[in-house]
């Protein structure tokens, strides 16, 4: 039976994740009070954040800026889009 959680970023009861996606102790809030479907959420924000402000997963300074904006999208005011940005038109049949 697939464990659920009432996720703190969704406000309803879904699906919780199968394991801890984050070291530490935001990867514990993360895996007791988000659901699967906002981590994939984040995961798409966080490509966006990596890709807009032409971050580096191996910079101990870009990897503690994206800390920050997962913290601030899961249990803050939220993760704002870069200024400017602009989403790319859905590809469509």
């Amino acid at each position: 039976m697939t464990r659920k959680v009432h996720c703190l970023a969704l406000g309803e009861e879904l699906d919780a994740l199968a394991f801890q996606p984050y070291p530490g102790e935001l990867g514990k809030r993360i895996f007791e009070n988000i659901s699967q479907q906002a981590w994939q959420k984040w995961l798409s924000h966080q490509t966006m954040l990596i890709n807009e402000h032409r971050l580096s997963p191996i910079n101990p300074e870009h990897r503690k800026f994206l800390e920050g904006e997962m913290e601030k999208y899961f249990f803050g005011e939220g993760s704002e889009k870069p200024e400017g940005y602009v989403a790319p038109e859905d590809q469509g049949d």
